[in-house]
């Protein structure tokens, strides 16, 4: 690769995934999965925090003198997007935990010059549940969040129901209705990003 073609790979936008649940790959992080895929499709490079490094992360406690160095890389990563993907299974009729306590750690951003916390960033939103009732509460919780932290969520947001659709390990869902409501949620976030960087 000659030096313009790394210029131009390096000059790649970034959205990142956050999303998904402790004790394995689930249809939360499954789901988060394609909706990254069609922004990679879009031309944007892809990083996701599933359940697996959101369980390094330690309980947010704002008066902490230092961070972990997987704090620090979650920061630093939500950092350098251009736009987020949250995923979060409805738990209770709310956002996980683990989920919230990440977005709890975008605190460290707060005094940010350039950007604080996700201001003026286009946010997809995706709730999975075992059921109708809780993808919707969930939906609105995150979405209060998203404003919460300055961001915008995007017009369209995926409501899942798992005892409907069933995810598979080879990126599929058993309802193509669903995986193309996936696909838009990542060329939306794709497709705002631009107007947010105008704009800032």
């Amino acid at each position: 690769m000659d030096s313009e073609a790394k210029a131009i790979a390096a000059a790649r936008p970034l959205v990142v995934g956050i999303g998904g649940t402790i004790g394995g790959i689930s249809s939360t992080e499954r789901a988060l999965r394609i909706a990254l895929d069609a922004a990679c499709a879009e031309g944007f490079d892809t990083r996701m925090f599933g359940g697996a490094d959101m369980a390094r992360l330690p309980l947010y406690d704002p008066k902490a003198t230092a961070r972990t160095v997987e704090e620090q890389e979650f920061v630093a990563t939500v950092r350098q997007a251009s736009a987020i993907i949250i995923a979060s299974p409805g738990y209770h009729g709310s956002i996980s935990g683990v989920v919230k306590n990440a977005l709890d750690l975008l605190e460290e951003t707060a005094r940010d010059a350039d950007r604080p916390y996700l201001a003026d960033m286009p946010v997809g939103l995706i709730a999975t549940a075992y059921g109708w009732q809780a993808t919707g509460s969930t939906i609105a919780a995150l979405r209060s969040i998203v404003h919460a932290l300055r961001g915008w969520p995007t017009p369209f947001a995926a409501a899942i129901n798992t005892q409907v659709t069933k995810f598979d390990a080879d990126g599929g869902a058993s309802d193509p209705a669903v995986v193309e409501q996936l696909r838009l949620i990542g060329r939306q976030v794709a497709r705002f990003a631009p107007l947010a960087q105008s704009h800032a």
